[in-house]
């Protein structure tokens, strides 16, 4: 017990996460914190990684108490599981992988009079030998440029209304240009007065969801010295009341990442993709670009926009994707799970080789290993919704530059230091490569 008591000892480490159980409500809240024996999380293929589970009340050891535990492969089942009898408020539970991937932890308590309750941690096991569940398909290359041919053959018909700037010394724009298979609907903004040939580019897109463009957003890229362009992923017109996009997404936008899915020319995304590029197009059409840099940026969704993005337009010089959606759409042929938005569904058993075939068009994988722009990407640990092992398989394909920013202890979700932290990134790679 003492070396048990000794290696949990550490339990706030990075990869520490814990959940308060009614604590608004009750003072005598219970606590359960998992966390790895490293503090970065990281392992050889075949290593054990110990998992540590603590769970308190009031600050005091549980004791007598059982805490249910599965051991997946980053969600995949591994017909792994148990109950663990807690010994002064600790159970150890301990597991390996002898392939590169990510070694999940999923703990569940039903503290007495309480809902059932549920925390994960993550191992990642040789995380930069992740490769992808599938190559590219033969003619990605061909298709991609045949359909930005297509796209460069209707006239963008830019039509630029000034609309009001939320930060002093901006002028905003709402842009409206025609594309292939529906408009661009963007938000773009500059500093006052700015010269010809004088500004780098931002292209800012957008997590899942229905909703107009984003004025504040394009203002503050702006006021940081960029020429600023925020596009809403359906091309829809920007500035409604929040009830006309609320009834777009319960209604003819409901569910819309899955529409087409087992088509390559009818998929959603592909008009995303298509309206991505022409976002690219019309922002580096502005006399004020410097013709240089050229940089996409978003999270999730958005994020995955930000590789795909790379991968289609060699002006792109920088890539910020936060946890990326669209990576490893096929995880489920190598036996680990698909990346958002399950483009094919991770219970089935023996996906249709037709929707194999299409999703592989779509991939950020793909994209990734067709970019040379430098990038920064983030993942979380115990992202259930864009894994990690997917994020990495993507990851691994850039040629470029680049550095991955692992959140051990959250999901898919975003804090201000997150977004902060990749504002930065941004900003210095632009003082590293001035005009």
């Amino acid at each position: 017990m003492k070396n048990v008591q000794s290696m949990t000892a550490g339990l706030l480490t990075l990869l520490t996460a814990a959940v308060a159980f009614g604590a608004d409500k009750n003072p005598s809240a219970y606590s359960l914190r998992v966390s790895t024996d490293r503090t970065n999380a990281i392992y050889r293929r075949g290593e054990m990684v110990t998992f540590a589970i603590a769970v308190s009340l009031n600050g005091n050891p549980v004791d007598d108490a059982k805490v249910k535990w599965t051991i997946s492969k980053d969600g995949k089942d591994l017909k792994r599981e148990g109950e663990a009898k807690l010994s002064n408020g600790i159970a150890v539970v301990s597991g390996s992988l002898d392939e590169p991937g990510f070694l999940q932890c999923r703990v569940d308590i039903k503290p007495p009079g309480e809902k059932l309750k549920s925390l994960r941690a993550s191992a990642a096991i040789d995380p930069l030998d992740i490769k992808p569940s599938l190559p590219a398909p033969d003619d990605f290359d061909t298709f991609w440029a045949a359909e930005k041919k297509k796209l460069a053959a209707i006239p963008m018909n830019v039509r630029m209304t000034p609309v009001k700037s939320p930060v002093a010394g901006i002028e905003c724009f709402d842009v409206q240009a025609d594309g292939l298979g529906g408009p661009l609907s963007a938000y773009l903004a500059r500093p006052v007065g700015a010269r010809s040939n004088s500004l780098p580019a931002i292209v800012l897109t957008h997590g899942a969801g229905v909703a107009s463009s984003r004025l504040s957003i394009a203002a503050k890229w702006a006021a940081d010295g960029l020429l600023a362009l925020d596009f809403n992923a359906h091309g829809l017109p920007n500035g409604k009341p929040k009830e006309f996009y609320d009834g777009l997404i319960h209604g003819e936008l409901k569910e819309y990442f899955w529409k087409g899915r087992d088509s390559r020319d009818d998929i959603f995304f592909r008009t995303l993709f298509l309206r991505l590029q022409r976002a690219m197009d019309v922002v580096t059409a502005q006399p004020e670009w410097d013709g240089k840099r050229l940089i996409v940026c978003g999270r999730s969704q958005g994020g995955g926009q930000a590789i795909v993005a790379g991968g289609l337009d060699p002006r792109v010089t920088f890539v910020a994707a936060e946890i990326p959606a669209f990576c490893d759409h096929t995880g489920i042929v190598a036996g680990r799970i698909n990346g958002w938005p399950r483009l094919i569904p991770n219970d089935t058993e023996k996906p249709e080789e037709k929707a194999i075939n299409a999703v592989r068009y779509y991939d950020a994988m793909n994209f990734a290993a067709r970019t040379k722009a430098q990038a920064f990407i983030t993942t979380g640990f115990i992202d259930i919704v864009c894994p990690p092992t997917g994020v990495y398989a993507a990851y691994n394909q850039l040629a470029g530059k680049k550095q991955i920013w692992p959140h051990l202890d959250t999901g898919h979700i975003s804090k201000h230091e997150y977004e902060d932290r990749v504002r930065e990134e941004v900003l210095a790679c632009l003082k590293e490569s001035p005009r």
